[in-house]
């Protein structure tokens, strides 16, 4: 898969009230290479390239981070719960083994 084809893909709410807790959920499209296949054609085992760290923070606090191994599924997706304090960014970072960096900012309104 070329990194252009990585596009991380957010679902929120689009409103919450201050002090509701509200789900978050993420799914990011990538191979997750584990480094233990071979390629059917030249028998060259294909290297690892997987997703090794995800971080989202909210108004500046980090609210999660989840270092992944090979184990990990192909497109990973990921569910979680934020307590809604106020408005402000909330920006999710996934970084894979070649150190390229994959970020979207997404806002939380609350009301």
């Amino acid at each position: 898969m070329a990194k252009a084809d990585i596009k991380p893909r957010i679902r929120i709410p689009k409103s919450v009230k201050a002090g509701e807790i509200f789900e978050v959920k993420t799914l990011v499209s990538h191979d997750m290479e584990t480094g233990l296949r071979k390629d059917k054609t030249t028998g060259a085992i294909i290297p690892r390239d997987i997703i090794n760290e995800m971080r989202v923070t909210y108004d500046g606090n980090e609210v999660l981070r989840a270092v992944w191994q090979p184990s990990v599924s192909a497109n990973p997706y990921t569910s979680f719960f934020v307590l809604a304090t106020k408005s402000g960014p909330m920006e999710f970072t996934w970084e894979d083994d070649g150190g390229a960096r994959y970020t979207k900012i997404i806002d939380v309104n609350v009301s």
